[in-house]
């Protein structure tokens, strides 16, 4: 049976993230995402991942469907995504008011160029085109591409949403999802209230059964982002990323 890859967003180091990649890679972590490096860092980018055992399995990149040429702006940035050997474009994507006819159209145009490089290209659980499973089922419905799918965050469908179960979104949503955030939350709408794995509400042990279950092998990025009004700092971002893998490994999943 296929198990999903874990790795972790470096982002979740806010302030911190230059002491991402060695601080992982100490945890035993073997995959991570970044955003797309620069064409001028892109070469220090892949001999740092090497150096430290490191792939990304992910890269937040542009995909901006407020742009007609949204084609040759994925287009530019696949170089990254071949030199990396990265199969999929990580994306926050909204209307911002563009008829929904037009901005399926533009993902379309993005998805054919992801695909003809072997990337697809996965949106976010946003608003307000992957709000919760119903909205984002609508939006892939719409776009109707096999290469732009979801990225399932297992906190946000609580935070844009009221009255919600992840596993039950994730059932929902499976034959769309590419790749997972795995976060956590203390299930508050609108509650910016992110801790460690394991502090908070998402029942983890039921997505990674259903997750096993569909057989899913994508990858299920760790992302913590904090809790409104605490004071960052490097020991605090970093132990909590070290708790959260424990935490995983303890679930059985590294």
């Amino acid at each position: 049976m296929a198990r999903s890859v874990i790795a972790c967003r470096i982002s979740s180091y806010g302030p911190f993230e230059p002491a991402a990649l060695d601080h992982l890679a100490s945890l035993g972590v073997r995959h991570v995402e970044i955003a797309v490096p620069a064409s001028d860092k892109l070469e220090q980018a892949g001999s740092q991942l090497e150096s430290l055992g490191l792939s990304a399995t992910s890269m937040h990149g542009r995909c901006d469907v407020q742009r007609a040429d949204i084609g040759p702006q994925v287009e530019e940035q696949m170089p990254a995504f071949e030199a990396l050997d990265t199969p999929l474009m990580f994306v926050s994507v909204k209307t911002a008011g563009l008829p929904l006819e037009t901005v399926y159209a533009r993902l379309r145009a993005a998805g054919d160029v992801a695909g003809r490089h072997g990337v697809t290209i996965v949106l976010e659980t946003h608003p307000d085109l992957v709000t919760n499973a119903a909205v984002a089922l609508q939006t892939m419905q719409g776009v109707n591409h096999p290469h732009v799918r979801i990225n399932f965050d297992t906190a946000n469908v609580y935070f844009y949403n009221r009255g919600m179960d992840a596993v039950g979104e994730l059932r929902t949503l499976l034959p769309f999802v590419s790749s997972l955030h795995l976060k956590d939350t203390d299930g508050g709408f609108e509650h910016w209230c992110f801790p460690a794995l394991g502090r908070g509400i998402v029942n983890f042990r039921e997505i990674f059964q259903l997750l096993d279950e569909a057989g899913f092998a994508g990858p299920c990025t760790l992302e913590i982002e904090g809790i409104a009004g605490e004071t960052k700092t490097e020991r605090l971002v970093c132990d909590r990323v070290a708790e959260s893998i424990g935490y995983l490994r303890a679930l059985g999943r590294m």
